[in-house]
């Protein structure tokens, strides 16, 4: 496969990952503070298959086709800020597994009161304030990430 096609892949498949992550966090961060219980589970629903639609595969294109371009272009593994873009992303990663897990539980939680014609659960809101806390260094490693990938520095450490 040609260097400008993965390269493409490689910067259409990021925006699509920061795009879905933050356009779905903002979405599920205005239902919540709404307060409208068939608004939040309506986005909590939603909210899960946008990450397994265009997150998850977009977790697994990026690296693919960082590696491969990386290959293609014959640079080392050790230059700086390949290793700093590589934390950053398992920052971002890890940040993400738990918050994928939060949502789905916040997705039932929602459903359920919906169902009851119920008041959410404490557990809802107790969530909700870890997956907030969990984007913030997942926000940041990415803009990080975007800045590595642009400029591509020259670290010396």
């Amino acid at each position: 496969m040609e260097y400008a096609l993965i390269k493409v892949i490689h910067i259409l498949s990021s925006t699509l990952l920061f795009g879905t992550g933050l356009g779905s966090a903002f979405y599920k961060w205005m239902a919540d503070r709404s307060g409208d219980l068939n608004t939040i589970a309506r986005t909590n629903r939603i909210v899960v298959i946008a990450d397994w639609v265009f997150t998850m595969p977009t977790m697994i294109i990026q690296p693919v086709t960082g590696f491969w371009l990386v290959y293609i272009l014959d640079i080392p593994l050790s230059q700086t800020w390949i290793i700093a873009t590589i934390v950053l992303y398992t920052i971002s990663g890890g940040c993400w597994i738990p918050v994928v897990w939060l949502q789905i539980r916040m997705r039932d939680i929602a459903n359920q009161a919906l169902h009851l014609n119920a008041d959410l659960d404490k557990r809802y809101y107790h969530y909700a304030r870890i997956w907030f806390w969990l984007g913030i260094p997942a926000f940041i490693s990415m803009i990080m990430i975007y800045c590595l990938m642009v400029f591509k520095p020259t670290i010396n450490l």
